[in-house]
């Protein structure tokens, strides 16, 4: 366990998924705690929490953020790592925890353009020796199904590719909970992070169907569909990528591990659980 200053821990993004859950795990903890976000507006963060507006892919803007904080959660952003490690050296930031990716540590996603990013960002920060810095590795997020609830709203109907490939998404709560023990001192927090079993895409469906009390019927896609689908969101290569972790999860390569249960001391948080969660998100108005 690394001894973790009395110093402000700077959350940046602290209105993403995991962000704003670490933000309040630390308030909860009475930890001293600041937050950034790109274009902070009044009313969007708790009382008495100093917040900065701050870009990964502005170094001039993280300088304000930095100075004084000790430890600092963010995401890994391909463009913006090295004015981040600068900044960071300016403002003897001593603890970096980074949202990466377990397709890094995961043997069959090996030259996937969006693994291959992550690897790039982690390799960088690995190289700035002077700077500690724990990579946070979950391998699938709960959260992707949020690009399902339009077609759910709207239609009843889901159109997915590889429908019935298993993969165990992570929810954000656990992943929020590895980030904070690793931003109060635990280093033993980089193995690959996934919930607590396979799920197919299909049954995800169904217990989102289960916890909205409505029936989402489930429609296959063909991988040209797929393909055009995701690109209307991405860059045609990311949209590619996406598609060959689905191909390697219905191949039988997404694990679920128990990397929660080994850090936090309670199993992960099931599928079933995140779809209660998320009920509202999927819910028509």
């Amino acid at each position: 366990m690394a001894t973790v200053t009395l110093k402000p821990t700077l959350v940046v993004g602290a209105r993403g998924s995991v962000g704003r859950r670490v933000l309040a795990e630390l308030l909860d903890r009475q930890s001293p705690v600041r937050a950034s976000a790109r274009r902070p507006e009044p009313g969007q963060f708790p009382t008495g929490v100093d917040v900065f507006a701050a870009d990964l892919t502005d170094p001039k803007s993280l300088a304000p953020a930095f100075d004084g904080a000790g430890q600092v959660f963010l995401y890994a952003n391909h463009e913006g790592v090295h004015g981040v490690i600068a900044a960071a050296r300016a403002a003897g930031v001593e603890r970096i925890v980074l949202m990466s990716s377990g397709s890094v540590i995961h043997p069959s996603s090996r030259g996937n353009a969006i693994t291959e990013e992550h690897r790039e960002v982690e390799e960088v920060f690995r190289a700035a020796s002077d700077l500690t810095v724990v990579p946070i590795r979950p391998l699938v997020l709960a959260t992707n199904a949020l690009g399902w609830a339009y077609p759910i709203k709207t239609s009843g109907r889901l159109p997915l590719y590889q429908p019935d490939a298993l993969t165990a998404p992570v929810h954000e709560r656990d992943i929020a909970a590895v980030v904070v023990a690793a931003l109060l001192g635990n280093d033993d927090t980089t193995g690959l992070l996934t919930g607590p079993a396979r799920i197919s895409q299909r049954d995800q469906a169904h217990a989102i169907a289960d916890a909205t009390g409505r029936d989402i019927a489930v429609d296959g896609l063909t991988r040209e569909a797929a393909l055009a689908q995701f690109a209307r969101f991405m860059p045609p290569a990311e949209a590619e990528a996406v598609l060959l972790f689905l191909d390697d999860a219905a191949a039988g390569n997404s694990p679920a591990t128990d990397t929660v249960q080994g850090i936090l001391g309670r199993p992960a948080f099931g599928f079933d659980v995140w779809a209660a969660d998320h009920a509202a998100d999927f819910a028509v108005s």
